[in-house]
């Protein structure tokens, strides 16, 4: 048996197996329905937050007086 470079690299030994069909509850929708309404609301609050610029416009933190 060689080892090292080119093992396992036929494409025929590479085939991932077929994800199988699983049995959904209404449990199971339910769930993924909740997040998928997550996740849209979660892209829509960043994309309404997404052009407003720094978050700390107004504060530039401590400001060193002129004077020395």
């Amino acid at each position: 048996m060689p080892s090292g470079q080119g093992t396992g690299t036929n494409p025929i030994h590479n085939k991932k197996p077929k994800k199988k069909q699983q049995d959904l509850d209404e449990d199971d929708l339910a769930f993924k329905a909740k997040q998928q309404a997550d996740k849209k609301a979660r892209d829509e609050m960043a994309a309404k937050a997404k052009g407003k610029g720094p978050m700390n416009s107004g504060q530039q933190g401590i400001k060193k007086s002129g004077k020395k």
